[in-house]
């Protein structure tokens, strides 16, 4: 600071005498867009606003719980039924086109390990319509001819149109490190495989800090090699840009997040059927009349209005093997889920256990039973390595350890550059804090004095992050190099035209993807 010295006298000036540090920013902070129960905080919408949450707590007061999805008791023809009452086979079968998972996406992300998150809410369970209908009869009890309009609710469908709204909301946002949309493959196959390119497009392309988690359509089933196969068809509808910025997984997942006390006899939408059912079989297990009509007594409480829910379901839970099945059923299709809130999840707990450096693979998968297909050897060489690149992570099983993430790469499975996800991950992580470091110095002179305090910021934190294992090299030198300097990055046109050049190179850790034992006989000495 120029003083002015005009009047004797003694004058403090302070020196500052350590330069900008380089803070890391935090690198994993997902945001997920789906549909909730509500979306709202003191009073005001939250739908299409992105709104920090840091645990599940905190989404249940401002986005409420998970949807009321409908089930039917159907009758089927073959053996792959639920319940048998004398010659006749029925399943559990759900009642609509798509049921919305979000919620429970969000349970399995907390589960394995998540913590702080963004949610987008796109809309609703349900949307409150106007339907003009006949007004009542007259004194006369004629019609009158008038109508009158009354609101009703009715179920909403999950759209594209609004997730990928929920995308741009996005834009606008610069924490979010990670991206996941886990009720795109509740869309039709070719809405998925587009939303899924929206999303690696505003990874890659529009905002370039982020990485996205992407899911395959029917993940579900095993594969077939051929024209229909699931995977071949995810490549294939994906496209092939940028595709560095998002990582797939497969197959999805057998979970436990749905709790048998969440389920009950209203799941069921044609509780006449289901009561019917339950009666005839009271007949069949029953050693006498009299208790055969005690459970009926019971079993008639399904239709009653009055009746209390939780009492009379676990009742039925005790007496009725039939009902007992059919609610089980019912609990394991509402836990098969795609995986990429739960990867999510991942990456935040290695992340801060061991850093973004570190490949989130090898790790234990909460919160799941087993995955929905199981993969072999053989089935996962064409996941990882295969000719057009497009590298998809296996779920795997393995003996005494569970469910376990089994793969590290990114849809760009070829590229030496990108092949790892912590790779594209560590160096967006660096990228983003030396930028915001940088902001500082944005109209500072752009002379000697300011390039050696910009190089000083970098190297510090570069040397930080080689010491912590995320960088590679027997010294500073090798892991990383900061170039910053007229006749070095920069010409003096440069200068003249207010540009500061700054080169930065860095060896990031790669994952020991594939460790080789070799064996050799040796021969008996004496």
């Amino acid at each position: 600071m120029v003083q002015r010295l005009a009047t004797p006298g003694v004058y403090i000036e302070e020196k500052q005498a350590f330069g900008n540090a380089v803070a890391g920013i935090p690198t994993a902070v997902p945001a997920f867009i789906g549909y909730t129960e509500f979306a709202q905080r003191e009073g005001k919408s939250l739908i299409l606003k992105p709104t920090r949450i840091r645990s599940l707590t905190e989404f249940h007061k401002h986005f409420g719980k998970g949807a009321h999805t409908s089930f039917s008791v159907k009758k089927i023809e073959g053996d792959d039924f639920d319940i048998k009452i004398a010659t006749n086979k029925y399943v559990a079968a759900l009642s609509q086109s798509h049921r919305f998972t979000f919620y429970d996406s969000l349970r399995m992300f907390f589960a394995n390990g998540g913590s702080d998150c963004y949610v987008v809410s796109v809309g609703t369970y349900t949307n409150e319509i106007t339907k003009t209908v006949k007004a009542p009869l007259g004194k006369d009890g004629k019609d009158n001819g008038k109508t009158t309009l009354v609101q009703e609710r009715v179920a909403n469908s999950i759209s594209k149109k609004q997730l990928e709204a929920g995308l741009i909301s996005l834009i606008g946002e610069e924490e979010p490190t990670l991206l996941a949309i886990p009720e795109a493959v509740q869309l039709t196959k070719p809405d998925c495989f587009a939303l899924q390119q929206a999303m690696l497009m505003h990874c890659g392309q529009q905002m370039k800090n982020r990485f996205a988690i992407l899911d395959v359509h029917g993940g579900t089933n095993a594969r077939s090699y051929d024209a229909q196969d699931v995977i071949t068809q995810f490549r294939e509808g994906i496209g092939g840009n940028n595709l560095n910025y998002g990582a797939a997984y497969y197959p999805w997942v057998n979970a436990s997040i749905v709790q048998a006390d969440e389920i009950d006899f209203t799941f069921f939408e044609n509780k006449e059927l289901l009561e019917k059912i339950l009666i005839e079989e009271a007949d069949l297990i029953s050693d006498s009349p009299k208790k055969a009509n005690e459970l009926k007594e019971e079993i008639k409480k399904i239709s009653d209005s009055s009746t209390k829910i939780a009492q009379l379901n676990q009742t039925l839970l005790t007496i009725s093997p039939a009902y007992k099945n059919l609610h089980n059923s019912i609990r394991k299709q509402l836990n098969v889920m795609a995986p990429s809130a739960g990867a999510a999840g991942v990456m935040a707990m290695v992340d801060a256990q061991r850093g973004v450096w570190k490949a989130p693979a090898n790790v234990g998968f909460a919160g799941v039973i087993e995955p929905s297909v199981k993969l072999t050897q053989e089935d996962q060489e064409d996941l990882n390595v295969t000719v057009t690149g497009k590298s998809v992570n296996a779920l795997r099983t393995f003996i005494g350890e569970g469910t376990t993430v089994w793969g590290a790469r990114t849809l760009d499975g070829n590229s030496r550059d990108w092949r790892y996800i912590n790779v594209r991950r560590t160096l967006i992580f660096i990228e983003q804090s030396i930028k915001y470091a940088a902001k500082a110095y944005i109209y500072e002179p752009n002379t000697a004095n300011t390039w050696i305090l910009i190089r000083g910021m970098i190297n510090s934190f570069l040397n930080d992050l080689w010491k912590q294992g995320g960088l590679v090299g027997l010294n500073p030198s090798d892991a990383y190099q900061v170039e910053l300097g007229l006749g070095t990055t920069m010409t003096q046109e440069d200068v003249l035209d207010g540009i500061m050049k700054i080169t930065i190179k860095v060896a990031i850790s790669r994952p020991a993807e594939f460790i080789v034992l070799t064996f050799q006989q040796k021969m008996q000495e004496n």
